[in-house]
């Protein structure tokens, strides 16, 4: 099944109590169609600026991601500079955010795109969000994200968003934000009666939680010796949850919980190395071989 993620491209500067990258290829988007390609070619809509390295470019291209709807705008790419601390590898400390091309991104799909059936929205404005589905007809299953920033300022445009999505992606803060609620079970009501079907709740190193009006499904992360770059590891999630989707053309509550452990174990392959370099080598051995030990450690 043809799918689709619409977000961002950027330059990454951060550093980690493991090491430290300049200008590295980042971004939802990049992420998300990256590890999606695993499991189905992905169509891809986003901006870049002029600066924005060719050897990128050819990267994505080789890993079967139609860039038809990558605009290249004058102007810079989106930066974002952070850094993460020993103590809570979590939560980045935005250091400096450039958004550049990225300020002014209209996202238009491309006549091609407009009958793809998986849709992705990926962290930006929700009223473009909406303009985008607006532009997409009858998907069968739409996934978004989204971030403190516009559920402080955009409450209203998320209200009227989430009716016209199957699966809302966010952190566990994001989730108290939005609610105010401690409790995430009683915070996943609230959003649940927004009108969204499922909720996926992000908690990093704690794994993640399913909920819907019938069910919660919660699987722990997976454990790793030696985490370097938590960045990405999100939208990584999102990419695996949707390709697997998008690949069996499947949208029962088992398979969404399938799909949750797919997003979870390729973010986990994120965080092992900087930017995106951990899926330039991965191959399936590998995430076969992490599924069955995860299948090991949540069986009893």
């Amino acid at each position: 099944m043809s799918l689709l993620v619409v977000g961002s491209v950027a330059l990454d500067t951060l550093k980690t109590p493991f090491g430290k990258v300049k200008k590295a290829l980042g971004g939802s988007a990049t992420y998300f169609s990256v590890v999606a390609s695993f499991f189905t070619p992905v169509r891809f809509v986003a901006v870049v600026g002029r600066d924005f390295p060719e050897k990128h470019i050819n990267f994505l291209k080789s890993r079967n991601i139609d860039l038809k709807g990558l605009e290249k705008a004058e102007g810079k790419t989106f930066q974002w500079t952070g850094e993460y601390n020993s103590e809570n590898l979590n939560e980045a400390k935005t250091i400096d955010t450039r958004l550049n091309v990225f300020a002014n991104f209209r996202p238009k799909i491309p006549r091609s795109y407009v009958d793809t059936k998986y849709v992705f929205l990926a962290n930006i404005d929700p009223d473009l969000q909406i303009n985008v589905l607006d532009q997409i007809k009858k998907p069968l299953f739409v996934a978004c994200d989204t971030m403190n920033y516009w559920i402080e300022n955009k409450k209203k445009s998320l209200m009227k968003l989430l009716p016209k999505v199957d699966a809302l992606i966010v952190n566990a803060s994001e989730t108290r934000q939005w609610t105010g609620e401690y409790s995430l079970l009683k915070g996943a009501r609230k959003i649940l009666s927004m009108g969204v079907r499922s909720l996926i709740v992000k908690c990093g190193e704690y794994g993640a939680s399913m909920f819907t009006k019938k069910s919660i499904f919660s699987i722990p992360a997976f454990h790793l010796e030696s985490p370097r770059d938590p960045t990405g590891a999100g939208d990584s999630f999102a990419g695996g949850f949707m390709g697997y989707l998008a690949k069996t053309g499947n949208t029962t509550e088992s398979n969404l919980r399938r799909a949750v452990v797919q997003g979870t174990i390729f973010a986990s392959f994120a965080v092992e190395k900087f930017s995106l370099d951990r899926f330039k080598s991965l191959t399936w051995k590998e995430v076969n071989k992490r599924y069955s030990e995860f299948k090991k450690l949540t069986s009893f």
